[in-house]
Order: C-alpha cells, then structure tokens, then sequence
C-alpha cells in the first residue's frame, strides 16, 4: 500500500534551492526510477517541467501528505537549501499531526538548523514514509578521503585547517553552522544562517579592506555536525564555492571525508585546478579529531 514502510514504493524529491535536487532526481531516473518532485515554493530555482512535479509552500505538510499518497511514495529524499522557515501562520497540518503542533512551533521558533530538519523527518516517516540520503540515491556525491586537485595544502594551510576545523565542530555542535574561515592560523568568518557563499563574500570584503593577511591567503573548512542527521542538509560544494573562495582570496577547501556531498565534481575539480586551488577530503573520528 503508498507509504508503507514495508514496501519502496514510488521516490520523491523535495526540492530546496541549488543542484543537488535536479542531481538526484536525474541520477534517480537514470537507476530506473520515476522521480515526484515537490518543489518548495520560494525556495526551488530549478525547473522541473521534465518530471512529474507539486509546487508546495514549505510549512504545508498537509498538501504534502496528500501528495504522497495520491502519487503512492514510499521514500523520500530532502535535498537543497531552504533559505527561510514558514512563519506559523503558513504552517498546514494534518489531523495526524495536531498533537506535534507545540512542539512544531517551539522547534521553528527556537531550535537551529538540525533540529528543525529531525523535525520534518519526524513528521514524514510518522505518515508512514522512509526518509533515504541524497547519497544513497548517488552514492558518487561523497567526498572521499585525501586531495581531490592537483594542488594539495602546504604546512601553513595544514595550520589554518587545523584552526578552522576547530571552530566548525564547535559550531556545529551549537547546531550554528558547518562551515569556518581561517587565515593565517586565525579563525576569521563563521558560518550561520546567511550560508557558505555569504560568508564568502564577507571574507572577500574583509579581504579587499586590509583587515586580513596578505601573506597568508586561508582556507575554508566544512564538517557535518556532530549530531546531525545524514539523511539531509550535508555539508556541499559546488561550482559556486570555487568561484567565491578564489574570490576571496583563500587557498582552498576541505570537507569531512563520507559525510559531505561534491556536486558537479568533475567540473568542480577542473575550475579549482585552473584557479590553482586544492580540494581536500578529511578524514575525521567520531570524536571530530582528523585520523
């Protein structure tokens, strides 16, 4: 029967902003799958008009459901960013969720990031969905362990990572942010609700003022929180996060080995190369520490 966690039934995609929903959704197709897609209004900026698609505002978990079953899902991948939470008033609920209704508002008024998205699972597989990885559908999309580039980071960049990879366990542990920036063993941007571009572009800024360095040029650092969910929101970059690291000025990137997504990689890879940057893959213990 749709929606019995027994069974696969059909795949859907809820689709926030960026490439990773359209990467999965075509890698899906690829595997034989008939991908749903539930674009996230406001959110989405894809275009979907080559599959089967709803446009659903993002606290409307009633139309949700509806189009669960009318399209007979059995898992459902999140993907993309959400830039922004549905204010109460936006929020529709089914009868199933009433009772969830406090807690749905204290989470969205209060929680971070994590909290809000183990809320939205909850709420899923509690009509009886399975919520699966971006990287089960593509498992290609992890970042593996050692330099992707050419380029690899020298002693002082093997410092600034150290400092920056600090900083984002302990960000990610306040369930803040996943990424931080240093330069020259300092930690100077950290990531919050503004996004890794953004933050980007203020370390640009502060880059073309003279607040930092100009020996050293830094790196950018992304870990999956420590609590965090695997099944959504993981650490990514993209053709974007070359382009705004070389534009400020940074060395290069390392993300959590298994725990991050690299979209576009084979294109990534090339721009980063041309721009004379390194990708690199850390391998972390559980406990945060590099092995």
């Amino acid at each position: 029967m749709p929606g019995d966690p027994g069974t696969d039934g059909r795949l859907a995609i809820v689709a926030g902003s960026g490439r990773l929903p359209h990467d999965v959704a075509v890698a899906a197709r690829a595997n034989g799958e008939n991908p749903f897609i539930v674009v996230l209004r406001n959110e989405a900026d894809r275009d979907w008009s080559d599959f089967d698609h709803v446009t659903i505002g993002t606290g409307d978990f009633a139309a949700l459901q509806a189009a669960f079953r009318r399209e007979q899902i059995g898992r459902v991948v999140l993907s993309g960013g959400v830039r922004r939470r549905p204010e109460l008033r936006e929020i529709r609920s089914t009868f199933s969720h009433l009772l969830q209704v406090p807690r749905v508002v204290r989470i969205l008024t209060r929680g971070g990031d994590d909290a809000v998205l183990r809320m939205v699972i909850t709420l899923i597989e509690g009509g009886g969905y399975r919520v699966v990885a971006a990287q089960q559908v593509v498992p290609g999309l992890l970042a593996e362990t050692g330099p992707l580039t050419q380029k690899r980071p020298g002693a002082s960049e093997e410092r600034d990572i150290a400092a920056a990879r600090e900083a984002a366990s302990l960000l990610g542990r306040l369930d803040i942010g996943q990424g931080a920036v240093a330069v020259g063993g300092r930690v100077v941007a950290l990531e919050g609700v503004e996004g890794t571009d953004a933050m980007l572009e203020r370390v640009a800024s502060l880059r073309a003022a003279g607040r930092l360095s100009q020996r050293s040029r830094g790196v950018l650092v992304k870990l999956c929180k420590p609590q965090q969910d695997e099944r959504a929101d993981l650490p990514s970059i993209g053709l974007s996060t070359i382009a705004e690291v070389a534009a400020a000025g940074l060395a290069g990137i390392a993300v959590e080995a298994g725990r991050s997504l690299v979209l576009d990689r084979e294109a990534l890879i090339a721009e980063a190369d041309a721009k004379g940057l390194f990708v690199l893959g850390l391998s972390m213990d559980v406990r945060g520490n590099d092995t």
